[in-house]
Parts: structure tokens; C-alpha cells; sequence
């Protein structure tokens, strides 16, 4: 759980650098995109993604099953949460399941109309032609799905659930693997709700650019 953690907060944090060279440099997005489009690389970098995010939610839910059989009957004594537990912990599948079901909508916005037409295309499955030019212009397709105000809010929500999840996930990732004890515990929660902040931050700046450059 805590490996395929790390690993997606790694892919996570490699996804919000590209996506930020869409407000410096269109081109240089689209160079991006192209380079990440039906390519063997980018399609086992693809697979070893999907692996991933798999083997993270399978782990997730048989420790949320688990953890409910070892508390029985227990976990309905008690409804306040303790001062010392913080509020993402005993909410991390809740928002896990939030984050997976607005994933469903980011992999519809751009990942069905970039690499996946492309593969449809290499597979020799007839694709408009509009549609496969438009399969590597990203900066298009961020221009197009940010300009809804309903989607970007349903995005913005997304990113408040990963702040949430990351912010604890980080720091209990590392204690974990063993990297954590009594004197690095604190300093390791302090860098994660940093990461985490900066991490949704970037995201956030694409959505919201975008968003007011398209009312402007």
C-alpha cells in the first residue's frame, strides 16, 4: 500500500510539471503530449500506471475491510474522533473513493481522446479525422475542458480530495517503510502537508488559468 503510494505520488508530481508547461508554452505542451502519445514507451509507462493505481485500491480496500473485522462492534462505542487522529486518516477510502470517481472523468476528458484514439487508429479501427488530429492537441483539449464551470468545479473537488489523501498518505507512507520515529514523525507530517500543497497547487493554477483566460 505504501509503495504503490509513493510511486503514484511521484507519477502525480511528474503529471503536475507537464502540465504546467501548458501556461508557459502551448507548443512545448503539445511536444509533451506527442511524445507521450502511442508510443511503446509511453504505453508500458501506461500499463505500469494502471498496475499501480490497481494494486493501490485493491490495498486499500482489504485494509479498510480488515480494519473493520479487528474493530467488530467497537468502532460504534465511540463516535468522536480522538484530537490526536487526524480527520484524512479515518476518511482516507472515503476519499479515495471520491478521487477514483473524478479520475473516471479525467481519463474521459483526455486520455479517450489522446492516446486512446491513437490506439484505435494503429489498431485499424476507423477514427474520424478530426479526432486523430486533435489526439495530440492537448493544449486544445485543456483549453475546451476548463472552459465548463461545472467541470471545473467537479476538478477542484477532485483536488481537495487528494490534498486530504495525500497529505496524510505521504507521511504514513514513510513511517510505514520504517522511515519515521519519534524525532522525524513531526518534521515528516510538516513536509508532507507541504508537498501536498504544492502538489494540488499546481494542478489547481492549470485548472484555474484556463478557466479565467476562457471568460476573458
Amino acid at each position: 500500500m505504501s509503495i504503490s503510494g509513493m510511486f503514484l505520488i511521484l507519477f502525480l508530481t511528474f503529471h503536475m510539471c507537464m502540465n504546467l508547461v501548458a501556461i508557459i508554452s502551448p507548443e512545448g505542451y503539445n511536444t509533451v503530449c506527442e511524445f507521450l502519445g502511442a508510443n511503446w514507451y509511453a504505453l508500458v509507462g501506461t500499463a505500469i500506471l494502471a498496475g499501480g493505481f490497481i494494486i493501490h485500491i485493491l490495498f486499500g480496500l482489504l485494509l479498510s475491510i480488515e480494519n473493520r473485522r479487528a474493530r467488530g462492534n467497537d468502532r460504534y462505542a465511540v463516535t468522536a474522533r480522538p484530537k490526536t487522529v487526524e480527520w484524512a486518516s479515518q476518511n482516507m477510502l472515503a476519499l479515495g473513493i471520491v478521487i477514483l470517481a473524478l479520475l473516471g472523468l479525467h481519463l474521459y476528458h483526455f486520455w479517450a481522446k489522446m492516446q486512446f484514439v491513437e490506439l484505435q487508429s494503429m489498431a485499424g479501427v476507423e477514427v474520424d479525422s478530426n479526432l486523430l488530429a486533435n489526439a495530440t492537441n492537448g493544449y486544445g483539449l485543456i483549453e475546451q475542458t476548463f472552459s465548463s464551470p461545472v467541470v471545473v468545479a467537479l476538478y477542484l473537488v477532485m483536488l481537495c480530495a487528494l490534498w486530504f489523501h495525500i497529505s496524510h498518505g505521504f507521511w504514513s507512507s514513510l513511517q510505514s517503510m520504517g522511515l519515521s520515529n519519534s524525532v522525524w514523525l513531526k518534521r515528516i507530517q510538516v513536509i508532507s502537508m507541504v508537498y501536498a500543497t504544492l502538489l494540488v497547487a499546481g494542478f489547481a493554477v492549470v485548472v484555474i488559468f484556463f478557466f479565467v483566460k476562457s471568460i476573458l
